[in-house]
């Protein structure tokens, strides 16, 4: 894999940050994005934009096209069965609230959702909103000190008022990748469906959901090198169609009176009002640079990274690494001492270079770890040897000028 010419097509690290060369390790948050991406959507914007599937002209029906194309190429790029399975969102965090708002429909006073200890507030606050309307408890699976789920606790969580389990792929602070498989397992013995949050696992993970055995998987478009304000929720077909809509309006009707109202065929009963059409089609673009790279590529790579950056990071005085499981993403979240990871962060900005500071969206992790929040350094596939070089020694610096 050539890193010179994978940076080529991201416009974005040529440029400067106070003067010094934009070092990106903020990856987790958002990816950059490809030009061939960039290009989908000027081109979308300047020759093709007209709303999907409600006109007879025929830059709509061309616009429609290309949507329509995506949501194939998604269904295929994830193994599901249909397209049918594949509702578009505005990201990750509207898909689990979608589920979550639909599928509890169904739940009573008394039941109970499993979770994790680290899991993004995105697939803990929607929770607690039913909660609220319906008195629903969430029991949690906790972590060991290597930022890994115990699994015997989870097997042991499971009672005759358990609805659902919502879990991460991958943890968003601690890069852990959890043994989704085996838990989705775990969970269909005892017959309860299962939510997989893939934000953070799309970017660097091959997925197959019916391999994975997945009933609900959500990712975000932004973070696996696509467009902001575009995400996927996979659902089985047979979960989808009992499911009520999660939104009213125009597009997902099959007809409307003043009495009643009938509601489209899947997936269009989930997608209200008009879509990010162009930023759809241009997330299949996201998708083949992915595709032309290849996932053991990117996985390579990026675990060359991680381990390379973590052992001379150990080198440093003081240096507290979260998460240090063998089955981990290219995250590393730190501390120095007792310094304040704000500090460290701006620190490091002066010299170019972008990290995460703070609790990541992950506030229960933090109060688990007994931290406030953490630095947050994460990479992709854009990212150097020479880069990490710099980032670890401006680390040094920062460490020995805080003392």
């Amino acid at each position: 894999m050539d890193v010179n010419k994978i940076r080529a097509q991201f416009p974005i690290l040529e440029r400067k940050v106070k003067g010094k060369d934009l070092i990106y390790l903020d990856n987790t948050a958002t990816s950059q994005t490809p030009l061939r991406v960039i290009e989908a959507i000027q081109h979308m914007y300047t020759t093709t934009k007209a709303n999907v599937h409600r006109g007879v002209s025929s830059i709509s029906q061309e616009a429609t096209d290309l949507q329509e194309a995506t949501r194939r190429r998604v269904a295929q790029w994830l193994n599901a069965s249909s397209e049918q399975e594949i509702v578009f969102t505005r990201g990750t965090t509207e898909a689990i609230n979608l589920v979550a708002s639909s599928l509890s429909d169904s739940f009573e006073n008394g039941d109970e959702i499993i979770l994790t200890t680290m899991e993004h507030h995105a697939n803990i606050v929607p929770w607690q909103l039913i909660g609220r309307r319906k008195r629903i408890t969430l029991r949690v699976v906790p972590i060991n000190q290597r930022g890994e789920l115990d699994l015997d606790i989870y097997r042991s969580l499971f009672t005759e008022r358990t609805r659902l389990v919502a879990v991460c792929h991958v943890s968003n602070v601690l890069g852990t990748v959890n043994p989704v498989k085996e838990m989705i397992a775990i969970a269909h013995a005892n017959g309860i469906p299962v939510l997989v949050d893939g934000a953070q696992a799309v970017p660097h993970i091959k997925v197959d959901v019916k391999d994975l055995d997945a009933d609900f998987y959500a990712f975000s478009a932004h973070k696996m090198y696509g467009p902001t304000g575009v995400g996927v929720l996979y659902g089985k077909k047979r979960y989808l169609e009992m499911m009520p809509p999660y939104q009213g309006g125009g597009e997902m009707i099959a007809n409307v009176s003043f009495e009643h109202t009938t509601f489209a065929e899947l997936p269009f009963k989930f997608e209200a009002g008009t879509p990010d059409f162009v930023g759809i089609a241009a997330l299949s673009k996201a998708l083949d640079f992915i595709d032309e790279v290849g996932y053991e590529a990117i996985a390579a790579h990026e675990h060359k990274l991680l381990s390379y950056t973590t052992e001379r990071m150990m080198q440093i005085p003081g240096m507290r690494i979260f998460g240090t499981s063998p089955d981990k993403s290219a995250v590393i979240s730190f501390l120095i001492g007792n310094e304040h990871h704000y500090d460290i962060g701006m620190l490091l900005d002066t010299q170019g270079i972008a990290v995460r500071t703070g609790h990541h969206c992950a506030q229960p992790l933090m109060h688990a770890l007994g931290i406030e929040g953490t630095v947050r350094a994460s990479f992709a596939v854009y990212n150097t040897i020479e880069e990490a070089d710099k980032f670890v020694a401006t680390l040094e610096r920062v460490a020995s000028m805080l003392g």
